[in-house]
């Protein structure tokens, strides 16, 4: 929608206290094309649900949504400049136009959100106009949550194994161990050993029943570089346990990026198991050889035949026999994999769907490397170029 709607035309059903809201408690509908502009708060005390058109939030002053039964939209866009406030969660069947002003919720009651139906998406979204607070997905598999906090926009993307009938998420510019938001706190050291630091800046909530992996990313607000001796190479996601009730290592698949801004893949998990997700670091290497080996380097590859460059030989992997490696192209898919690694990769990829013909190869470019030494216990990460 990038034409904006500025409608005067206020609507009332029930009864009206002093014009401070409109009150819904009888038969409003937005028929096709039709288009519906509220201007003050809204109390919705009735079905309103079965709506087409457009209905849009507009003003200078708070608006806030409340009553007894949610509202549902077809398309809705937001243009408040000192934000609407649900009190009631409100669902949207296809479109919401992110113009100006966040969508706040209370980040203490997680049934109250701004809920994606379906076919549900978004646009628009900015540092100056998201979800502060929940949103929420219906009946979906894969979802950018457009969530932050009052000054930036530090989205999630789910992606999950099937469809999840709810998934609910926020985030939080916070310090995991004494949140002002809500009520529960997750301190940062109460951790597994194979953790070295939980940061105390920030964390999301993601709730779903279904398996799934999360993407995050971190920026210069993170201040990951902070933490005394930390690469991105060191940077994990961890999650809150709910069963253990400390921080428990979730896992890489993927990742890119430097101290100052990137991101990560989590392993697959299932978000509800964990009240909290957020990034930690792997402990300092005592072992010798991870001492005297604390990156194995990055990687030229030309295999054209000539006999230098031909096959990705990464030193080190003789050191442990029981070892992996992954390969990832720029968009974090997998691309190769192989357990028990000696020198076999020459440019063609062995898995997932970006499987090529044994004649083209994979596309010249920069690659990401994940290498595991299991005898070793260690995990070693860095990127190849590949020249065709």
């Amino acid at each position: 929608m990038k034409k904006l709607l500025y409608i005067s035309l206020f609507l009332f059903t029930g009864f009206i206290q002093a014009q401070t809201a409109l009150y819904n408690s009888g038969n409003i509908r937005i028929h096709p094309n039709g288009n519906l502009g509220f201007h003050t708060n809204l109390v919705n005390d009735t079905a309103f649900d079965q709506n087409e058109g457009l209905a849009g939030f507009y003003g200078n002053q708070v608006i806030q949504v409340s009553g007894s039964i949610s509202p549902t939209f077809r398309d809705v866009e937001f243009l408040v400049s000192n934000n609407v406030f649900l009190q009631n969660s409100v669902s949207v069947d296809n479109n919401v136009n992110f113009v100006d002003g966040n969508i706040l919720t209370p980040l203490n009651d997680q049934t109250i959100h701004l809920n994606f139906q379906n076919n549900g998406f978004f646009t628009g979204e900015s540092d100056a106009s998201k979800v502060t607070g929940f949103a929420a997905i219906t009946n979906r598999s894969f979802f950018s949550f457009p969530v932050g906090d009052q000054n930036q926009l530090r989205p999630l993307l789910l992606d999950s194994e099937s469809e999840s009938p709810l998934a609910i998420c926020a985030y939080f510019f916070e310090n995991p161990s004494s949140p002002s938001s809500i009520l529960e706190s997750f301190d940062i050291e109460e951790k597994v050993r194979d953790i070295g630091t939980v940061t105390d800046r920030e964390f999301w909530i993601i709730q779903s029943d279904v398996p799934a992996t999360v993407t995050i990313s971190w920026n210069s607000r993170s201040a990951l570089g902070l933490i005394p001796n930390t690469t991105a190479d060191a940077i994990i996601v961890v999650g809150w346990s709910k069963q253990a009730n400390q921080w428990v290592i979730i896992g890489n698949s993927a990742q890119s990026g430097d101290i100052s801004q990137g991101f990560v893949t989590s392993q697959t998990f299932i978000p509800s198991d964990f009240e909290a997700i957020t990034f930690g670091t792997i402990p300092l290497p005592t072992d010798t050889f991870a001492v005297n080996n604390p990156t194995l380097g990055n990687y030229f590859l030309s295999p054209n035949g000539d006999g230098t460059n031909d096959f990705l030989v990464i030193e080190g992997m003789s050191e442990s026999p029981n070892n992996s490696l992954r390969l990832f192209n720029r968009f974090g898919q997998k691309v190769f994999e192989k357990i028990n690694y000696v020198d076999e990769f020459t440019g063609i990829s062995n898995t997932g769907s970006l499987l090529l013909s044994q004649d083209i190869g994979l596309p010249e470019g920069i690659y990401y490397y994940l290498v595991t030494l299991d005898d070793l216990e260690l995990t070693y990460q860095g990127f190849l170029f590949l020249d065709r």
